[in-house]
């Protein structure tokens, strides 16, 4: 063995007597004059390591006789002959001059080209991740964990899915948000469980009991939560302003729970500051479920109570007499709702901005008269399957609701191209039109709408007869208008 070959084999360092036990070497032999020369190579290599240089490891035979568990015997020595063999624990040995001691330095570690990003750009990406994949980065080394409850990733909490248990995942979470505020989360504002079946009022417990900041609650498709859980969170939660229960069927009111009730009374008078409710497919929604939930939300500006089949007009004017602000109504599906309803809605004025009314049969003309008549501000009206609109609800719409955009008059079979041309000549500003099975609605009918509406994005003329050469005239007045229909000699 040359010189280089000392320069590969050497020890750990000096001034250090921690070896678990001595050098065990076969006491047969005698070094040769060969072996003294690389000893004396392995010291002059020795003086030159500073505190920098990583620490060599000793690697040990897979069957080392006189080891057990880790650790060496004093008395057991090589049966290799000519070799020796040594078990180094931390902190690490002297000087070790035997020449077979071989020498394993670690190659110096790449870092990776994510770890060179500081950490306010980490932070950025992480921002951009759901509540799943941001705790599963929380597991990849300190640093990571550290930015990954940054609390400035925590104004929003998205959980999906039939199998997260939802209650213990919001339980955890919560708790560790609150380390740095005690049993206050004030940095969540948003919480959206919709569609975990699987939470119950126990989650909705823990968020009105650690999230006073909250401002938006989302558990559509929560089918398992009462009314007394939601009841708890809006009035533990001051600051809540848009609230999605569609499809919670056991939820039949929105209030204060009774305690609060009382005692926040001179704070906000029984009031809550709900300003957008969607309770889409809440069946058991009654009429005078609705007038508590008015009584309480007077500040609603955005309210979704489509199929709740129980509502009747009376619900709407007992609506109507508490939340003058709304903008946004719906009430499809609502077949008890008639023209008296509407005429109750009419008392918005100009602040009502969107209706939808699909599927309530017992609309006629005279309903729209009223919204036409007093909601001149009017955007956008939903009127499908009212098949007692015709024409002439038709043309009041299009002279008092110039500004109207958006217009829904399909299966409304009574409607015909006179209501059409009287709508092409007032409301230019049209963008989408659906018109779909209107069994009246001929191509003329349609070319004096692009003739007229330039603006129109979508027109869906699906079961309608109108003829090849219409459609294309269409298509080229209004060149970036979508065309759902059925005719399949129009591409």
């Amino acid at each position: 063995m040359g010189a280089n070959n000392g320069k590969q084999y050497g020890s750990e360092g000096k001034g250090s007597s921690s070896i678990s036990s001595d050098v065990s070497s076969s006491t047969d032999h005698t070094p040769t004059k060969a072996q003294k020369n690389v000893a004396t190579s392995e010291d002059s290599d020795l003086s030159m390591r500073t505190l920098s240089t990583p620490s060599p490891a000793l690697i040990c035979p897979p069957a080392l006789p006189g080891f057990q568990n880790g650790r060496g015997s004093s008395t057991s020595s090589s049966s290799i002959t000519g070799e020796t063999v040594a078990l180094v624990h931390s902190p690490p040995p002297p000087r070790l001059t035997h020449p077979l001691i071989r020498l394993a330095s670690r190659p110096p570690k790449e870092q990776a080209s994510v770890d060179r990003l500081p950490d306010h750009c980490l932070v950025h990406v992480f921002s951009f991740l759901p509540t799943n994949q941001l705790c599963r980065c929380a597991r990849v080394c300190r640093r990571w964990y550290n930015l990954a409850w940054d609390p400035r990733l925590w104004r929003t909490i998205r959980l999906a899915g039939d199998t997260v248990h939802v209650d213990r995942a919001l339980k955890v979470l919560t708790r560790r948000l609150c380390q740095d505020t005690p049993n206050v989360c004030l940095m969540l504002e948003t919480v959206v469980v919709s569609g975990c079946r699987r939470l119950t009022d126990r989650g909705l417990y823990t968020i009105a009991q650690c999230c006073p900041e909250l401002r938006c609650l989302e558990v559509s498709g929560c089918y398992n939560i009462s009314n007394e859980a939601v009841f708890h969170v809006v009035s533990l939660c001051p600051n809540l302003e848009h609230l999605d229960v569609s499809g919670c069927s056991k939820v039949t009111c929105i209030s204060l729970t009774r305690e609060a009730s009382i005692k926040l009374s001179p704070l906000h008078g029984k009031q809550i500051s709900i300003r957008y409710l969607d309770m889409t497919d809440c069946f058991v929604l009654e009429d005078e479920g609705l007038h508590t939930i008015a009584a309480h939300c007077t500040q609603l500006t955005h309210l979704y109570l489509r199929r709740c089949v129980r509502l009747t007009d009376e619900g709407l004017r007992y609506l109507m007499l508490y939340c003058a602000a709304i903008k946004e109504l719906s009430v499809s599906d609502c077949r008890c709702v008639s023209d008296f309803g509407l005429r109750e809605i009419a008392k918005l004025e100009s602040r009502l901005r969107y209706l939808s009314i699909a599927h309530c049969s017992r609309v006629t003309d005279v309903g729209i008269r009223y919204v036409a008549k007093y909601c001149g501000k009017l955007r956008y009206l939903n009127a499908r399957g009212c098949e007692g609109l015709t024409d002439h609800g038709v043309e009041d719409l299009a002279k008092h609701c110039p500004k109207l955009k958006s217009l829904d008059l399909g299966k409304c079979p009574l409607v015909s191209d006179t209501g059409l041309e009287c709508l092409a000549l007032n409301c230019f500003n049209l963008k989408r039109l659906s018109l779909k099975s209107c069994e009246s609605i001929t191509g003329q009918g349609l070319q004096i709408v692009a003739a007229n509406c330039f603006d129109l994005q979508m027109l869906n003329v699906q079961d309608c007869d109108v003829s090849v050469e219409a459609l294309r005239f269409v298509k080229r007045h209004c060149r970036r208008c979508a065309i759902e229909h059925t005719n399949p000699a129009f591409f």
